[in-house]
């Protein structure tokens, strides 16, 4: 039995702002990328964040799925979210998952990247030797 890990995160630029802080909105797009990456959602939490003392405004959204996770942080003042998707198994899509919350966000401007975290082979840990 192997462990097959993939990881999409990145940068939306450029973003809708009125999307970026409706806490309700973003919880219902996350929960359409876990159903279009073909995960399966366990919980999903969210956040908002005021102004403060920073002046930075936004909203946290993450869901846990069976998979691993999908996590959305967003600043309105910068029209500007950031996206984690993080999936095991073979049977998930992480970059559509990802692409889903970009595409829901309108982000005028994209950059991701994408790592494979699968189990490679087992190097002993140094108090294995």
């Amino acid at each position: 039995m192997s462990v097959v890990g993939r990881h999409v995160y990145g940068s939306l630029y450029e973003c809708d702002v009125q999307r970026l802080s409706d806490r309700d909105y973003l919880e219902r797009l996350v929960a359409q990328a876990v159903e279009e990456s073909n995960n399966t959602l366990v919980d999903i939490h969210s956040w908002e964040f005021p102004a403060g003392d920073t002046g930075l405004k936004g909203v946290s959204v993450i869901a846990l799925v069976l998979e691993s996770h999908i996590a959305v942080h967003t600043w309105t003042e910068h029209a500007y979210a950031t996206v984690d998707v993080y999936t095991c198994g073979e049977r998930s899509n992480p970059l559509r998952g990802f692409m889903v919350i970009a595409e829901g966000l309108r982000a005028r401007h994209v950059e991701y990247h994408v790592v494979d975290r699968s189990l490679k082979s087992h190097a002993p840990h140094p108090r294995e030797r």
